[in-house]
């Protein structure tokens, strides 16, 4: 299993970061759908302030393009994206069109 970890901010607005967080209490199944279909095992995502932290475990054979690629081609991902997109905001250091920005790790305990 693999873990990455990604950054993301959301637009500094307590009633859209207050419906951002009620929509994710139930996110639409399809999308559930297609983070289940890319090997993904586990998800979550924690927020203080505007920023948010997103941890994704993954099986070891996921991958970033494969993703990408379904994503792309699936018009109800691209629904949720851009409606996302809504309520969320690029990091400083995010590429033109990236979201959430991939961290490096630091430190491990182990």
């Amino acid at each position: 299993m693999k873990r990455y970890c990604f950054a993301l901010d959301l637009i500094d607005d307590a009633e859209k970061i207050a419906e951002y967080e009620k929509i994710h209490e139930s996110i639409w199944p399809e999308i559930r759908q297609t983070i289940v279909d890319a090997a993904i095992k586990d998800m979550q995502i924690y927020r203080i302030g505007t920023r948010m932290f997103m941890i994704m475990d993954t099986e070891d054979d996921f991958s970033f393009e494969a993703k990408a690629k379904a994503d792309a081609e699936n018009p109800i991902v691209q629904k949720w994206e851009n409606f996302m997109w809504t309520f969320q905001q690029a990091l400083p250091m995010a590429k033109p069109g990236e979201k959430w920005v991939r961290m490096n790790k630091i430190f491990g305990l182990k």
